[in-house]
């Protein structure tokens, strides 16, 4: 496979990347991905890191996380709290102006969580969609991520369909 030689090529991996490494369960991985203070050139040592290219999260359902503290310790509580995880992105769409790139797709998400008591298996798989975005900054050690939104995608009951059929 040839390098990536475009804005597009290089942020689709990157957003790869950040998927790939919470299937993972890469903690180390997934906080190399965000945005940081050195990314932006700042010393942490005379700045606040919460007041320098402040980076936020939305997880479905969840509040607003802000700060790079808030947004890791998320990602820690549900890569420590999911036995399985695995996205499949669909609907992807990369968009690049200057040194911002925005991604929006729709993640399609199966996970598992604790086995049973006594048990060596899984839990129960669950499957939903999420509709998310992915806003990246260019750095000079590459594209990270300096939002993450997504929302659920209500699912159709089909319960409307019935009603809507004549009888």
């Amino acid at each position: 496979m040839n390098a990536p030689h475009t804005d597009v090529e290089h942020v689709e991996a990157a957003n790869t990347a950040f998927y790939e490494a919470v299937e993972r369960g890469d903690f180390e991985e997934v906080s190399s991905l965000w945005l940081s203070p050195s990314d932006l050139g700042i010393d942490e040592t005379y700045h606040d890191p919460a007041d320098a290219g402040v980076i936020s999260c939305v997880h479905p359902g969840w509040p607003v996380l802000t700060g790079r503290g808030e947004v890791l310790r998320s990602y820690a509580l549900i890569m420590a709290n999911t036995d399985y995880i695995q996205f499949f992105l669909t609907d992807v769409h990369i968009s690049v102006t200057g040194d911002t790139a925005v991604v929006t797709c729709s993640e399609n998400i199966l996970s598992g969580g604790p086995a049973p008591r006594d048990g060596d298996e899984l839990g129960p798989l669950v499957g939903q969609v999420v509709a998310a975005t992915n806003v990246f900054r260019r750095t000079s050690s590459g594209w990270k991520l300096w939002s993450h939104h997504a929302s659920p995608v209500l699912a159709e009951n089909g319960e409307d369909e019935a009603e809507d059929t004549p009888s």
